[in-house]
């Protein structure tokens, strides 16, 4: 947390706010997971350009007149969020990044500092282009077959949910919306991700796609901490089918909700409407 629905959202509550906002200061507070590696001074007269969105990652470009265009690589980690106001209230300590433009105030609030901002030449230069070189086809694009997804899960033993998580066949599907595209498929996930016919990776695809859709339109999940860059908190979790649901009736059969753990993350499923 947050997942890609929450970085979308992120992204859709910042756009029309920051799209050509002037930069006129930067500053840092704690460490976050990587260094800045650039002064944060440095990016005061920078014209802030469209946000776009890699994954869990959040590009902004920023264009110079002198240097011409370089950007951030932001990471909302396990706990972030990006708070935009015209009008902010003192940092607080566990504001981490801030940038003063010309029409507002933009912060990176993040309790645990597993959250990022990195300064990058471009997308195609390091270090965005090594952070970014690994991560898999996004699910909410065309390129996102039922084609792809079977020939990127061939031969592999690992658990379904577990292939889904690791992010180099598909990116971003993250723990909630794994457990929930699982039981909308009708799939258990502990089978074998190699296992999967052609025919179940098409409804696997049509269910990731639907979940989270479905995540991004309710302003994605807030389990704890997130917000979006109006302070808003998500709503899919409370349409949750299975997730932390464990005992509950499931709402399709009244089979209990089970509960496992995978790889030390915490997975929720139907016995009787899933299967390997």
């Amino acid at each position: 947390m947050p997942e890609l629905p929450e970085v979308e959202v992120t992204r859709l509550s910042l756009t029309d706010r920051v799209d050509g906002a002037l930069i006129l200061s930067a500053s840092l507070g704690k460490p976050l997971r990587w260094p800045l590696g650039r002064d944060p001074q440095a990016l005061a007269g920078h014209a802030i350009g469209a946000l776009q969105r890699r994954g869990k990652y959040l590009w902004m470009p920023l264009v110079s007149p002198d240097e011409g265009e370089s950007g951030l690589l932001l990471h909302l980690g396990m706990s972030g969020s990006l708070n935009w106001s015209t009008a902010p209230p003192p940092r607080g300590v566990h504001d981490h990044f801030e940038l003063r433009t010309d029409r507002g105030v933009l912060r990176l609030t993040d309790p645990r500092r597993f959250g990022a901002v990195v300064w990058s030449a471009g997308l195609a230069a390091d270090p965005a282009r090594q952070l970014l070189s690994r991560l898999g086809v996004e699910p909410l694009e065309r390129g996102f077959t039922a084609s792809v997804l079977h020939a990127g899960l061939a031969g592999r033993r690992v658990a379904i949910k577990q292939a889904l998580l690791a992010g180099d066949v598909v990116v971003g599907v993250g723990n909630i919306y794994c457990s929930e595209a699982l039981f909308l498929s009708g799939i258990d996930p502990r089978t074998a991700a190699g296992r999967l016919s052609r025919a179940r990776c098409e409804r696997l695809v049509e269910a990731i796609r639907a979940v989270l859709s479905q995540a991004v339109s309710l302003g994605g999940s807030t389990l704890r901490d997130f917000r979006d860059a109006h302070g808003m908190g998500g709503a899919f979790q409370h349409q949750a089918q299975v997730y932390d649901r464990a005992g509950q009736a499931c709402r399709r059969c009244g089979t209990p909700i089970c509960r496992i753990v995978q790889g030390q993350r915490a997975t929720y499923h139907c016995p009787a409407c899933q299967r390997r």
